[in-house]
């Protein structure tokens, strides 16, 4: 359905921004900050979903090393967000929004840029090796593969998206190796294909926000059809449903709680899910952090699903 069809669209939380000439100029320590996005750093709190789903988050040693890998990847994420937007800076002056970004800006240089990303890296490689080996490999992959899809991996139709997917469901797995968890095949399918899902409803806001000089911004965006990336967005949303929902009753068969909330959970998920997908369709569908922070709806059903889940993970 589109947002001309949309009998009740959902309200816009956001706030129009200004245009970039009528920010002031920031500070180089406000420019650092901002260029490392920290906004960005919730997409990082993946790295406790495999031991919270394993129950193992209210032992201090797994509490810590979960802390200590979501500190790693948001060092080696901020200093890959560094090494793209250099990579980007031309095509960003032209973005209605990107253009705000420090270094296209003119607040940072690409050399500082490009500093600035090798320290943060560096940091967040050094820091994983402290807490488990695998932990390193993990976050040396998430590196790689940002570094390749800036360079490379981002001009070609449909990689570009699994490339921005593949990093989500690395945050997940870094969770898993750094308190040295199993990642159930179930939890596997849901992280994967829920990646897929938010990248691909933001690749579609950016192509109806854009319209025809989507192409413009970025080729591979002039690729995508709005049919072909609700086809995909469909798909995935189903199989991230289905998915979860094998999760659950997987989850039940192995719990000693009478009750059935992981059952019960798949409620508030999928009301979640759903919701999700209105705010994607009546255009709201940005970057995934600001539709989450964006939406209390939205924030609802994810407390409501927490609460549930966690309560079938350590009610005794």
């Amino acid at each position: 359905m589109s947002s001309s069809q949309q009998a009740d669209p959902v309200p816009d939380t956001a706030p129009t921004e200004p245009p970039a000439a009528a920010l002031p100029r920031r500070s180089l320590p406000a420019a650092v900050m901002a260029g490392a996005r920290p906004r960005q750093w919730v997409k990082n709190l993946l790295v406790f979903a495999a031991p919270g789903a394993a129950a193992v988050l209210d032992q201090r040693d797994a509490l810590t090393q979960s802390i200590g890998a979501f500190v790693c990847f948001c060092l080696a994420s901020s200093g890959t967000y560094f090494l793209n937007d250099a990579a980007d800076v031309e095509s960003d002056r032209s973005h209605p929004t990107k253009c705000r970004r420090p270094i296209a800006a003119g607040e940072i240089s690409v050399s500082t840029a490009r500093i600035l990303a090798v320290l943060m890296i560096l940091a967040g490689v050094g820091g994983s090796a402290l807490i488990d080996w695998h932990l390193t490999v993990v976050v040396a992959t998430y590196v790689t593969l940002t570094t390749a899809y800036s360079t490379w991996l981002k001009h070609v139709a449909v990689v570009d998206v699994v490339a921005v997917a593949a990093g989500f469901v690395l945050r997940a797995i870094a969770g898993a190796t750094a308190t040295g968890v199993p990642i159930s095949n179930w939890f596997f399918t849901v992280a994967c294909f829920g990646s897929l899902f938010m990248v691909v409803a933001k690749r579609r806001a950016e192509v109806e926000a854009l319209g025809e000089g989507a192409a413009a911004t970025r080729r591979t965006l002039g690729t995508y059809s709005l049919e072909y990336l609700s086809h995909l967005q469909t798909a995935s949303m189903s199989v991230v449903l289905v998915g979860y929902c094998l999760w659950a009753f997987e989850k039940a068969e192995l719990a000693s709680s009478g009750l059935p909330w992981f059952q019960l959970s798949i409620v508030p998920f999928a009301l979640a899910v759903l919701r999700y997908s209105l705010l994607v369709d009546t255009g709201h569908g940005g970057a995934p952090e600001e539709v989450v922070m964006g939406d209390r709806t939205l924030q609802g059903f994810g407390a409501l699903w927490f609460v549930v889940f966690t309560a079938g993970v350590y009610w005794p």
